[in-house]
């Protein structure tokens, strides 16, 4: 894992008032805890962290220069506007070079999988523990041509020298299992449906044609006094 440099400021001003001022000059509020030391309360240039945190990952590894001093940050917690889609805030644990962490890190799955089959991610993550420069951003499954029954197992992915697996071995990733038919999702929706007390509306046309079954019914009695 590489890391990218981020030129940060100490912060001296907290509380929610503060922190809207930070923002609204386009950075972002940090803190890094970790080692004994007291939590150091940063502010960082709000792009440059943005695209430094894309580039890492969920477990991106920042080099953080303020006061003369650097040091190395592991992304633990990143809140985000739901809305405007910017940074909030950043938590960091200080880490050292050659220090293993214990990390979750994304499954991703790639490839296409045999015809009329369902790829089903069932674990989005795996923890394992790794040295703080040497954690992978994902781990790739590839499903090229698996056949329904495939399973991959946390102890099949391929670690990074040093790391250590800490899920389970046998924690089921992902599963290829056989695709629904139109049966059976419609079968599954009417349950859902029934579960949720939601009662299907009589098709218009269905409706119509009893009206005019009743209408001509009502006529022929009419004829007959």
């Amino acid at each position: 894992m590489s890391t990218e440099k981020i030129t940060a400021e100490v912060r001296t001003e907290f509380g929610k008032g503060a922190a809207r001022r930070i923002r609204r000059e386009h950075k972002v509020p940090a803190v890094v805890y970790g080692h004994g030391n007291d939590p150091i309360h940063l502010t960082l240039p709000g792009h440059d962290t943005m695209m430094a945190l894309k580039h890492g990952g969920a477990n991106a590894l920042l080099e953080l220069e303020f006061d003369g001093t650097t040091q190395l940050a592991l992304t633990k917690q990143v809140q985000v506007d739901p809305v405007r889609r910017v940074l909030e805030h950043v938590d960091f644990v200080a880490v050292k070079r050659g220090e293993k962490v214990t990390v979750d890190v994304p499954v991703v799955v790639v490839g296409d999988a045999k015809p009329e089959t369902l790829v089903v991610t069932e674990n989005a993550t795996v923890q394992i523990e790794a040295e703080a420069t040497n954690i992978p951003e994902t781990f790739e499954i590839d499903v090229t041509d698996a056949e329904v029954g495939t399973q991959f197992l946390a102890e099949q992915i391929a670690l990074p020298n040093g790391a250590t697996l800490l899920s389970d071995a046998d924690l089921l990733v992902v599963n290829v299992t056989a695709a629904p038919t139109a049966e059976e999702i419609e079968a599954e929706l009417e349950e859902a449906e029934a579960e949720a007390g939601i009662e299907r509306d009589e098709p218009e046309d269905a409706t119509e044609g009893d009206d005019d079954a009743a209408e001509g019914e009502n006529a022929e009695d009419g004829d007959s006094e």
